[in-house]
């Protein structure tokens, strides 16, 4: 029998279905109803295509500080267009212009960071600082703090309704993780990327620019964050500053948990969405066995920092080894 390779992927898979079996057993009538379960199927989708934002750019050796503001930003642009004109016209017009609304800011929010970091130089995370206050800002302009309603229910239809039981949102996640994995692992794009990442000096003298690479990565990413705050939105009926705030360290985690290299070059589209599934599992599991919320996020915390860690020792141990098998090669061309 051929022996199944061990890889990250594969130990994340192993830990979700230990998991999952583990919660079933210590809360079988609660974890298991069909309530619980569409909760995390509604929860899940708008989370994980965020860790996917935030994993196309760690690839790069960067990262997106800004995620959860563009996806508040363009959420609440688009509030705004469907608030406004719900009543004064066409309701599918009304959702059709509000989502390009969403999608375009989301686009204009990735294209700043992009710009600002592949071609005027300034560090991804300096960058991506600035423009989450900067987005923060804007948003608290329009609302006021406070939150924008008063959606059509067409507009509904994407946060809220299902398909053979199953929330409409699944199916746009699956849509984006096909596309995701199609994107960067099947095309000289994708290929460019994890280049990047690995070495942008020696990709840079190999003819590849750098820069439109990168900046094509930031508009992805913030193409993601638009379609999680259409998710977002719908599912709350409403847009606010603060929706979705807790999503950029959460997906900082579900990347990093999911075998992403914080140094860039290399991520995988399923690890990330297993470890997306293992936090969330994780979350609701430990809301339904009592435990308090800030004690859930502390034990996030602490996953975050020992997968960091094990990451850390893990590659200084493979660097080690590979010097050592030059020194050895070295020493035998030598006698």
């Amino acid at each position: 029998m051929r022996k199944i390779k061990f890889t990250k992927e594969v130990l994340l898979i192993v830990i979700l279905a230990l998991l999952f079996i583990t919660l079933s057993i210590l809360s079988p009538d609660r974890f298991l109803s069909v309530d619980n379960l569409q909760s995390m199927a509604s929860q899940l989708p708008e989370f994980g295509i965020m860790a996917l934002g935030m994993m196309v750019v760690l690839v790069t050796g960067g990262i997106n500080l800004s995620l959860s503001s563009t996806a508040a930003l363009s959420g609440i642009l688009g509030a705004f267009v469907l608030s406004k004109f719900n009543q004064s016209g066409n309701p599918m017009i009304t959702v059709l212009v509000a989502i390009f609304v969403i999608i375009l800011t989301a686009l204009v929010c990735g294209a700043i960071n992009g710009t600002v970091v592949s071609y005027i130089g300034v560090s991804p995370i300096l960058t991506t600082l600035g423009t989450m206050t900067l987005f923060e800002g804007i948003s608290l302009k329009f609302t006021q703090g406070g939150a924008i309603s008063g959606f059509p229910d067409q507009f509904m239809w994407f946060g809220n309704e299902s398909f053979l039981g199953i929330p409409i949102q699944m199916y746009i996640f699956v849509f984006v993780i096909v596309a995701t994995v199609i994107k960067l692992e099947h095309t000289p794009w994708g290929l460019k990327v994890y280049m990047v990442g690995c070495n942008p000096t020696a990709t840079n003298y190999s003819g590849i620019n750098i820069k439109k690479v990168l900046l094509k990565v930031y508009l992805y990413s913030g193409l993601l964050c638009g379609l999680a705050a259409i998710i977002m939105i719908s599912r709350y009926n409403s847009a606010k500053v603060d929706y979705g705030s807790s999503y950029m360290m959460q997906s900082v985690a579900a990347a990093v948990l999911g075998g992403t290299d914080v140094s860039g070059g290399y991520g995988k589209v399923t690890g990330t969405v297993t470890a997306a599934l293992i936090l969330q599992i994780l979350s609701s599991g430990l809301n339904i066995l009592g435990v308090n919320r800030n004690v859930v996020d502390i034990i996030m915390g602490c996953i975050l920092i020992l997968v960091l860690t094990i990451n850390f020792i893990s590659s200084k141990r493979t660097e080690i080894k590979g010097k050592n098998k030059a020194v050895k090669k070295v020493n035998a061309v030598s006698s």
